[in-house]
């Protein structure tokens, strides 16, 4: 079995020997994770076996790793928080159900920050998550768990969330390929929510084509989810051939700012470069809302969570103090106790903002502004049928360097937020190394256009190998 094989080769090949496959990414987890600690929980595959009919299943065999607040029948849902210690869910959510038909294996639940609420898989009750390219660096987060164990090889493909580019930051940081469709693609029922106008499922993998496969399985309608939107799902694979020829790339000056590496510019510039050399029109754009987002974004997101996470009191879910004095004392305990320190402080900030006085000034200007972001971005889709630029402004930073400073962590995610304001499609692909680093070229389409950015990945990873390129001590056969 080769630890880098594409899915489609991969496939195939479990088909003839569906036992080994999976026996060897096993035994990568359980010698290779403890220098990561990508899983949290590791599954048997008998626990949770595929239910496709056979001849329907196009990903058949296919290793897969869950994020771990995806809900699996069966198997503890943690979203690397204490507050959900011992949670067992009776039912599947939509995105495990799909690739559960596709023939796709759940071989481990991954680490993430808690509730989704980080930028660099720090703030997880089970502890942080090493970069493989650096274990005293962060992975990112808050899917850096996903992004981790993909780019180590310890699984093929794994899912992810993107609230405010929690799929394409870690991507980028840990040199791998992350798509975050757009907001309604995939069904979010059985997605542990954080900010539920923003949050979006989505797919690591090591390159395009991977994730073309996952994702064409996992997108669609679902009833359940008043959110999910009833279009007809491409075929997300078929488009990998199409290339960039004639395409108009829009480069987003903004992202080319002062907090920008100078290095991490030159690899961006050289990556589009080369879609330049393969017949892509680049094309200079400015949104002028765009510095308003991380601003935006930290009123929208907390409130929602505010409200999203109000239900974990200690008496209907989530864990309970124990021996309260009386009902004070058992909701300030238990969700004292079950709440680390970043989502304490997104649920102060988000009921603040929610509460009366402060919400015309704070949440209905921020939801205007918004507004104003999705416009900037729909305007500049009038002339280029790409937007394009960094992922991150810099390559992963040290473990702790960060997290005495909650707004330096969260101008991380500068260049991402944007995206899911205006509930866009948008992907990184690997674009280079800083100081032995990855780094990450964003591409972001129109609504509902995952096919053109499948395209765009597609062309420029034929022409470049950054998505083969092995974190050192996790090489195909190290273990």
């Amino acid at each position: 079995m080769k630890l880098r094989s594409r899915v489609p080769e991969l496939v195939a090949a479990t088909a003839r020997e569906t036992r080994s496959a999976l026996e060897y990414y096993r035994e990568r987890i359980r010698v290779l994770n403890p220098r990561l600690n990508a899983f949290i929980t590791p599954v048997d595959p008998q626990a949770h076996p595929a239910t496709g009919a056979p001849g329907t299943r196009r990903l058949a065999g296919l290793p897969i790793a869950h994020k771990d607040l995806f809900v699996t029948r069966g198997i503890p849902t943690t979203c690397g928080s204490r507050m959900l210690a011992g949670f067992v869910p009776p039912y599947d959510a939509c995105v495990v159900e799909r690739l559960d038909l596709a023939g796709c294996t759940l071989i481990g639940k991954t680490n993430m920050d808690e509730f989704a609420m980080g930028s660099s898989n720090e703030t997880s009750a089970f502890g942080p998550v090493r970069n493989p390219w650096n274990l005293e660096r962060v992975p990112g987060g808050s899917s850096g768990g996903s992004a981790a164990a993909v780019a180590a090889g310890l699984v093929p493909v794994a899912t992810g969330t993107d609230t405010g580019g929690s799929i394409r930051q870690p991507a980028a940081l840990c040199g791998i390929t992350g798509i975050k469709p757009s907001y309604g693609r995939v069904s979010r029922f059985g997605m542990i929510a954080f900010a539920s106008s923003m949050d979006q499922a989505g797919v690591l993998a090591r390159s395009a084509e991977d994730a073309a496969w996952v994702l064409r399985e996992m997108a669609g309608h679902d009833p359940r989810d008043s959110t999910s939107v009833g279009l007809p799902v491409p075929d997300y694979v078929a488009a990998l051939t199409r290339g960039v020829r004639g395409l108009r790339i829009g480069i987003v000056q903004n992202f080319f700012d002062e907090g920008l590496w100078p290095a991490v510019a030159d690899r961006i510039r050289e990556a589009l470069s080369v879609l330049e050399a393969a017949g892509a029109q680049l094309i200079d754009i400015t949104l002028p809302h765009l510095s308003l987002s991380v601003p935006v974004y930290y009123v929208l997101a907390p409130a929602e969570c505010s409200s999203n996470l109000a239900r974990y009191d200690g008496i209907r879910y989530g864990h309970r103090a124990r021996d309260p004095v009386d009902l004070t004392d058992l909701y300030c305990r238990s969700r004292s106790e079950g709440f680390g320190a970043e989502v304490q402080r997104r649920i102060l900030i988000g009921t603040y903002v929610l509460s009366h006085g402060y919400y015309d000034a704070y949440y209905l200007k921020a939801q205007r502004v918004r507004r104003l972001i999705r416009n900037d971005f729909l305007k500049a889709f009038e002339s280029v049928d790409l937007l394009a630029g960094p992922t991150t402004p810099t390559p992963a930073f040290r473990l702790g360097e960060k997290t005495a400073d909650p707004l330096t962590m969260y101008l991380n995610d500068i260049y991402t937020i944007g995206v899911n304001l205006a509930g866009l499609p948008a992907l990184s692909v690997p674009a280079g190394l800083v100081e032995g680093l990855p780094v990450g070229l964003q591409l972001i389409g129109r609504d509902f256009d995952e096919e053109t950015l499948f395209a765009a990945a597609a062309d420029f990873q034929g022409r470049t190998d950054w998505h083969r390129a092995e974190p050192p001590g996790f090489e195909e056969g190290s273990g």
